[in-house]
Formats: structure tokens, sequence, C-alpha cells
């Protein structure tokens, strides 16, 4: 894994704990930007994990004082070629792309501040726990740079005006705002965040994998599709979901008044 030259340490750090994969950002001084080197990693370490049954939920937070600064700017002035800036932005969003596609639920761990890719990083996410602290912006535009890449998810998060809202001033919105718009799932004091991001993740860890993996393929496929091709998606997906094992005991436990015994198949 890559590390960080100023300090040696590796620039992700990976904890498994009880199916539980913790991802966390190890650039601290510079507030956890993504670098390259660090989107790579990030996204070898999200590849082993959608082919490994024992990951169950995925973390990703932050270390140091925030969670995510966004891109490296001094990376991205190190080249001004339009081929260097396009393959940058087109590995960050392949990153974007895996976190959606990879079969286990992705939770965001968000302190401190979240800003442009780190926002966006938050908003592609299935969930996000942030901690009272946390604040949010997409800022590239007071810098001469719209947040087009960001944009993406946003928009697919929060309404559109309040999307445009946070695109064209680049204004930060503070925790309680991100909540009641819609960009995270739940707000707790700093000093209970980790044991709220336990408490989501265990939830998750209760139910299924077989219809966690289905549920989740289903739900970004269809938001992209028209109502009736949605619909489609989903019985086929609902139908595929009765064939397993764990459908079937599942229903049956319920009829039978007892838990169910999960054989993840």
């Amino acid at each position: 894994m890559s590390a960080n030259p100023q300090t040696n340490e590796p620039l992700l750090l990976r904890q498994d704990a009880g199916g539980v994969v913790t991802l966390t950002l190890n650039r601290p001084a510079q507030f956890n930007s993504l670098s390259s080197e660090l989107l790579a990693a990030l996204q070898a370490e999200l590849d082993r994990i959608a082919r490994d049954p024992q990951a169950r939920v995925v973390v990703i937070a932050g270390a140091g004082k925030a969670f995510c600064a966004g891109h490296d700017l001094k990376e991205m002035r190190s080249d001004p070629s339009k081929a260097f800036q396009k393959a940058l932005f087109e590995q960050c969003s392949r990153l974007m792309l895996t976190i959606t596609s990879i079969p286990q639920p992705v939770i965001a761990r968000v302190h401190g501040i979240a800003t442009a890719a780190g926002c966006q990083l938050v908003a592609t996410c299935d969930l996000a726990v942030a901690s009272e602290n946390a604040r949010f912006a997409v800022s590239g535009v007071n810098l001469g740079l719209f947040c087009s890449t960001p944009s993406v998810a946003l928009a697919r998060n929060l309404g559109r005006k309040r999307a445009m809202e946070m695109l064209l001033t680049g204004d930060f919105i503070d925790a309680r705002t991100a909540l009641d718009q819609g960009l995270v799932n739940r707000v707790v004091p700093a000093e209970q965040l980790d044991a709220e991001v336990a408490k989501l993740a265990g939830a998750i860890l209760a139910k299924t994998p077989v219809a966690i993996g289905i549920g989740k393929r289903l739900f970004y496929q269809q938001i992209e599709q028209g109502l009736e091709g949605a619909y489609a998606l989903a019985s086929e997906a609902m139908a595929c979901n009765m064939q397993s094992d764990d459908a079937k005991e599942g229903i049956d436990a319920f009829v039978e008044k007892r838990p169910p015994n999960w054989r993840g198949s």
C-alpha cells in the first residue's frame, strides 16, 4: 500500500472487525485530500472488499481533524495538461462508481470538513453519519473551478435547488442542515460518532447479505430509469431474491415466529 512520503505511514489504513471493514484516509496534515495515490489505494481496497464474502459493511473515515478536503490542489496544478487532468477526474469517478457497485453497504463516518470531492465522497456513500462539528461544501467555484464531478453525486442526494445553491455559492452547510437536506442520515455529538456508526453497521449485519447485495444493486440501477423500466428491474430483482435460501428461511421464520437462521445463500 502506498505510503505518505513525509511520514512513511500508509495513505490508507484498514481495520477488520466482525464483518465491518473500516478504511481510514490517512493524510491528516493535508486534511485527507485525495491524491492520485490515495485514490488508487482506496480503489484497490474496495476492489478486494467486493470479492470478500467476510466483508459485510464498509466504513470510510478520515484521520486527524477532517474527513476529506477534496482533491489535492497542489497535485492538480503540477501538470496543466488536459490529459493529466482528465485522467485524475476519471480515476476519482471510477472510485465513486465502485462505491455504488460493490455489494457491501458503504457508510461515511464524517467529522470536521468534507469539501469538494470530499463532499462528493459523502454523497456517494450509501449512508453517512456525521458528528455535530461536521461541515460540508462544494467550494471549487470559489477558486474558479465549478465542482462538476461532485455535482453528480450531490444532485442525486439533495433537491436540485439545494444542490445548485451549494454549487453556485461554495458556502458551507452545517451537519444539521446536511441532515435536513438529505446529505447525511444521522448527526450525533462527536463523542458518540463511532457508537452511532457501529449501531448502523450492526443493523445491516443482522440482515442476510444476499438480500442486501441484491437490493443495493437494484437501488442504483432503478434510480436512473424511467418509472416503467424501474419497476421491470425491481420485479426481476425480487423474483431472483425469492429464489435464495435466505429469503425462504426468512419467510418461514416469520410465519413460525422464530429468529431466522441466515445461510448467506
